[in-house]
């Protein structure tokens, strides 16, 4: 109902002295700041730039600039509390100077959906995707990405259609770098083994299912190739291990196809984190939902509940299972393999994966010392293996710490990844977003005094405005709201993918480690191994840390 006359100047009567308490112990407690020796001023290059805005308490509609002279000296306030006007995030160079070093050839192993978007991000697109980017005036953008200095030269895939896909979308010379970008000639190899074996070849991209990631990735070592896997990195113990211990040994660059690193918001996040804004963590829940049927991984159908192309006669059946149990040419398994176990680890897999990068990356808690995993199939009564209700908990006694991961494929309500520390909370996704706790010790007499209010939000990073690119599918959505598709760079929307993929090829041509490399790989693998392990022997599992496995 809305307010009536009388009850409007009430309120306005109220927030005006309201404004009037919390302007007179803002100026006290400004004075005490300046008593220290705080200046009035503020560094040009602040935290600032990256706030799109703090939320503060509402008033009616009346002394809109008394109320906005508030609004910025109670933003000046809260920054100066929380120690933000000192921080200086340093510019990046991205897009600001010619690309230096060799030609690095790349070879990319599986040429589905996923390896159409790293592709896309390396400098390359197909024709048909270039002309639907030109009716949706994304293309221009995307030549203006920073040229990279590759060339894909090698497509493996057992699938001809994809295969042909891959090798027109490498040949494609509508791309970034324009007459720079070399013109090579793509080879399609019909097995993995063929391009490892093949010298003109210096890295790869593996694209495949799950259950390939290890072999491929630890051969490709072997062989001397630098390697950029998509996640999972292993399905089994003995296979991370190998796969471990042969990186290790090798000088090739291993990165995991994990960007979140890549974004402002995550970096932004990272100095939260360094400057202890959130108090002691002792408790982190990150979650995925999904309710439509691609988002239950059921993707063997098209729009018009018909089969997608594939048979026997145009898919190496054979190559594609590998050392997974042999079974009958399925097209619902070819598309849909996420829902076995013999290839992937479900949500796992799929989902978790994500959220357990973005949590060790920013709180470096590596494997737990226990995992414990419930769940079932309660919604999507089909043939799968793999839960479409999930719940995993994560024990660090070492940090002081407990995971929650929960996963749900029959619900679409958001629920977020939420870092709880005893000052403050932080929600990560495409922003950042800190709330101060009620009791907090650190903000007591800033919550007082009515600088924080612990209602509301008290600082937000959001370089992207509340924008997400245009998206369709269930995976993109999920991905685009959790900060791994776009962010902002010097006002400007770059693919973290492509960034991801730059820092690879700079680490292969300059040395250094990249931010996904093995070791947090590994850590990665044995946590979701446990966690697997954990709900199908219906029992918790622990990481023996001395002997280094899992029991």
């Amino acid at each position: 109902m809305p307010f009536g006359r009388e009850e409007i100047k009430k309120a306005s009567r109220r927030n005006k002295m309201k404004e009037d308490m919390n302007a007179e112990k803002k100026n006290n407690l400004s004075g005490e700041g300046k008593a220290n020796g705080q200046g009035e001023g503020m560094p040009r290059r602040t935290v600032l730039k990256a706030l799109a805005g703090l939320p503060v308490a509402g008033v009616l509609g009346f002394e809109i600039l008394k109320k906005k002279n508030y609004d910025i000296n109670k933003r000046s306030s809260v920054v100066k509390e929380l120690g933000l006007d000192s921080i200086d995030f340093p510019m990046s160079d991205y897009g600001t100077k010619k690309h230096s070093g060799d030609l690095i050839r790349v070879g990319i192993i599986g040429f589905g959906t996923r390896a159409v978007q790293l592709a896309s991000a390396l400098g390359f697109k197909h024709p048909d995707e270039v002309k639907s980017s030109q009716q949706n005036n994304t293309l221009a953008a995307w030549l203006e990405q920073e040229y990279l200095n590759v060339a894909i030269t090698g497509i493996c895939d057992v699938f001809d259609m994809h295969a042909e896909k891959g090798l027109a979308t490498a040949a494609n010379e509508i791309r970034p770098g324009g007459k720079d970008a070399p013109k090579l000639p793509v080879k399609r190899y019909r097995t993995y083994r063929e391009m490892l074996d093949d010298k003109e070849i210096d890295a790869v991209i593996i694209a495949t299912p799950d259950h390939h990631h290890a072999r491929f990735a630890t051969e490709a070592a072997r062989a001397g190739k630098h390697v950029y896997c998509e996640k999972s990195p292993a399905l089994h113990e003995d296979e991370l291990n190998e796969l471990y211990a042969t990186v290790k040994s090798s000088n090739v660059v291993y990165q995991l196809g994990h960007q979140i690193t890549q974004s402002i918001v995550f970096q932004q996040a990272k100095e939260v984190i360094k400057r202890n804004l959130l108090g002691k963590i002792t408790l982190v829940e990150t979650t995925s939902n999904r309710n439509t049927a691609s988002g239950a991984w059921i993707r063997h159908l098209d729009a018009n509940g018909n089969l997608k192309p594939g048979s026997e006669d145009t898919i190496d059946w054979k190559e594609w299972l590998g050392t997974a149990p042999y079974v009958p040419f399925s097209i619902d398994r070819y598309y849909s393999w996420t829902k076995w176990f013999d290839y992937d680890h479900g949500m796992i897999g799929q989902l978790f994966t994500h959220e357990f990068d973005a949590v060790n990356q920013l709180l470096h808690i590596g494997i737990p010392k226990s995992a414990s995993s419930s769940g079932g199939i309660y919604y999507w009564k089909d043939n799968r293996d793999m839960p479409d209700s999930l719940h995993c908990v994560f024990e660090y006694p070492q940090h002081d710490l407990t995971l929650l991961y929960s996963g749900n494929l029959a619900s679409s309500r958001g629920r977020g990844r939420v870092f709880m520390g005893h000052d403050a909370s932080m929600e990560l996704g495409n922003n950042a977003i800190i709330t101060a706790d009620r009791n907090s010790t650190r903000y007591a007499d800033a919550i007082k005094s009515g600088i924080i209010e612990t209602g509301s939000p008290m600082i937000s990073f959001n370089p992207e405005a509340g924008q997400i690119d245009a998206v369709t599918s269930a995976s993109e959505k999920y991905y685009a709201s959790r900060g791994l598709t776009t962010t902002t760079i010097n006002g400007r929307r770059v693919d973290v993918t492509h960034l991801h993929l730059r820092e690879w090829l700079s680490c292969i041509r300059n040395g250094g480690t990249p931010s996904a490399n093995i070791e947090m790989a590994f850590q990665e693998g044995i946590t979701c191994i446990m966690a697997h392990k954990s709900y199908i022997e219906k029992r918790t599992v622990e990481w023996d840390e001395v002997n280094r496995k899992i029991v």
